[in-house]
């Protein structure tokens, strides 16, 4: 028998193949690019929506809240600012999302690098506590009394310190630190470091996608607050600029036009601070998710 005529049919079968996964990779292509063209839209149309809005005058609304703009007006924004007294909430709230962070930040890392390095006894405790508390509703009532027991109800410094607890940051930065090799720790033991400049010199420099994360989750937390701010803070200098949300409320409705142009302006920084940490962000994300 020819070899070639042996051949001739594995060849046609193997390209047979070959052509049927090609096929059902290209189907397998097009179906995740088709849902995540759904999720996109899923998650992106409600923000077009509120710029829609944004850009509507109140009559136009009123007539089709879900129709396109034909008129395009920007003096919402420029009413909202004014109404909702931005100036003054904006810098209040600045000030909360700043040192509420820092000083988070300032306690967990520590924190973080002795539960992750096991240099505290029961550090197996303390993780499976952070664990359990990410699952645990927050204790109003508790948090409120103690709060008036220290004399600190409407105040700033009472309500700084509501958010300097957060489970989910200590659970980010154990995970990242963890995946920081030890040789590291026996160098700087070998070199006479002391612990102190252990932390600064070796495993801060480390750890800056972790810690940027953490940053801009617990600010962004910080940010939009508002149940907090109805409760602990009666004193109209002392509020947030969610707080200053409220006026565009009404017994009749809403004023959805200026509601949607102030939202947008609350989120701005945010949006701005994420796109410039955001290389830092994926980072500690990926790199803290490879090791428990």
């Amino acid at each position: 028998m020819n070899p070639a005529m042996t051949a001739d049919p594995l060849a046609a079968t193997a390209e047979t193949a070959r052509t049927r996964r090609r096929r059902r990779l290209d189907w397998t292509t097009v179906a995740s690019y088709a849902l995540l063209l759904v999720l996109a839209v899923i998650y992106v149309g409600p923000m077009l929506m509120l710029v829609n809005t944004a850009l509507k005058t109140t009559p136009e609304f009123a007539k089709d809240p879900v129709a396109l703009t034909a008129t395009f007006s920007i003096e919402n924004f420029a009413e909202a600012w004014d109404k909702a007294d931005f100036p003054r909430y904006l810098v209040n709230t600045v000030m909360y999302a700043a040192i509420a962070t820092t000083v988070y930040l300032a306690a967990a890392f520590p924190l973080s690098v002795a539960i992750a390095r096991r240099f505290v006894r029961g550090w197996n405790w303390l993780y499976l506590l952070f664990v359990i508390a990410l699952f645990l509703p927050i204790a109003l009532i508790p948090q409120f009394q103690l709060i008036l027991n220290l004399h600190l109800y409407n105040t700033q410094v009472g309500y700084i310190l509501l958010f300097l607890t957060n489970p989910i940051g200590v659970l980010i930065l154990v995970g990242y630190i963890r995946t920081i090799p030890r040789e590291l720790d026996e160098a700087a033991a070998l070199e006479g470091s002391g612990y102190l400049r252990y932390l600064v010199r070796i495993v801060l420099p480390l750890t800056k996608p972790a810690l940027a994360t953490v940053a801009i989750l617990h600010a962004i937390g910080v940010w939009n607050e508002l149940v907090l701010a109805n409760i602990y803070l009666t004193n109209q200098a002392y509020f947030p600029i969610t707080r200053g949300l409220i006026v565009f409320t009404g017994i009749y409705g809403n004023d959805w036009p200026l509601l949607s142009a102030a939202v947008l302006m609350l989120a701005a920084p945010m949006v701005v601070l994420y796109l410039f940490l955001q290389r830092y962000i994926i980072g500690g994300f990926t790199a803290g998710s490879l090791r428990g």
